[in-house]
């Protein structure tokens, strides 16, 4: 397990200031090394309680099969901590629209589903992604999101107001993919906080834009290694970017969609020693269940009908929450 270069408080999570005192508070709720899709987290500072994209997949289908009860117990649990940190949020952000990082109206039985949140979301601060430069699809789906909850969202691109700011739309990954852009935030207090959501270090005018903004600590997706269209090129793209921005910060932590895979950990550990998981910030073991979802069907083999059974409440994830992975 990597050490996070930044001086971080284990069990607190809290950026201490020049007095000493903890004056930003960062917990990532949930991500690929925490057992789940997403890039969800919480900083608290100024009293002010943010949490950015609270969303969670994970991963419908890979190798053929549905998410192992193992991956579903975990899944209920981010859902919870998502939830119990929506209590108390003053500010919300939306990054984009997938399905990983935004409660959804149309949710499936593994992600947030938006009809549960939308009280929470009454009364918070919403910054989201606007609807320009965004495809058909998830304009749909942000209409859609404002539609339940009865009101706009604001559109945040761009904006600089109090300790946010929030960038113009930069590329979900390579620039001519077809999963559009993103929003990254910035936070500043007497450290600078960036989460810059699903960059996947495949842009360089993206990392040298974030580098611009002199933080201190990043959060950030690294690149999809386990997808095999992903070129030679590309990786190395992705691992020049990462060095430059570790770099020019304290901490990077990069996760969600390079840890999809075991050789995805092996290239963030290859990285300098500032460059961690989420689970390494956040102090606890690795849990990169989707990685893992062929190991845990051949240890652990499910029920014929099992997530059938479970969409309807017919079973339950409790047999299946003893589990010890070891990574």
């Amino acid at each position: 397990m990597k050490e996070s270069g930044l001086r971080c408080i284990r069990g607190n999570l809290g950026i201490q200031g020049p007095d000493g005192n903890t004056s930003m508070n960062i917990t990532i709720l949930g991500t690929e090394s925490l057992g789940v899709r997403g890039l969800c987290c919480k900083v608290t500072v100024r009293g002010n309680t943010i949490v950015i994209d609270p969303g969670v997949a994970l991963g419908y289908n890979r190798h053929g099969f549905l998410p192992h009860p193992v991956q579903v117990a975990r899944g209920e649990d981010v859902r919870r901590t998502i939830i119990a940190a929506l209590k108390d949020a003053t500010d919300v952000v939306f990054s984009h629209y997938h399905g990983d990082h935004v409660p959804l109206p149309d949710a499936n039985p593994y992600q947030l589903n938006l009809h549960t949140v939308a009280p929470l979301l009454k009364n918070v601060r919403i910054w989201a992604q606007g609807r320009g430069s965004i495809s058909r699809n998830m304009q749909s789906r942000s209409s859609e999101i404002s539609t339940v909850l009865q009101r706009s969202l604001p559109n945040a691109k761009g904006k600089c107001e109090g300790i946010f700011t929030f960038s113009r739309s930069v590329p979900h990954g390579d620039p001519h993919s077809r999963f559009g852009t993103v929003m990254m935030t910035r936070i500043e207090d007497d450290y600078v906080f960036v989460h810059a959501s699903d960059i996947q270090m495949l842009y360089t005018p993206t990392i040298k834009q974030l580098i611009q903004w002199k933080p201190d600590i990043v959060i950030a997706s690294g690149p999809p290694v386990y997808l095999p269209h992903l070129s030679f090129e590309q990786k190395e793209i992705a691992r020049i970017n990462a060095e430059m921005l570790a770099e020019a910060v304290d901490t990077l932590i990069l996760d969600h969609h390079v840890l999809r895979s075991i050789k995805g950990m092996a290239w963030v550990d290859a990285l300098p020693s500032n460059v961690v998981c989420a689970a390494d910030f956040m102090g606890v073991d690795r849990r990169l269940l989707e990685a893992r979802r062929r190991y845990l069907y051949k240890k652990m083999p499910v029920p014929p009908q099992w997530h059938e059974l479970y969409a309807h409440g017919e079973v339950s994830t409790k047999k299946y929450r003893a589990h010890k992975l070891n990574e």
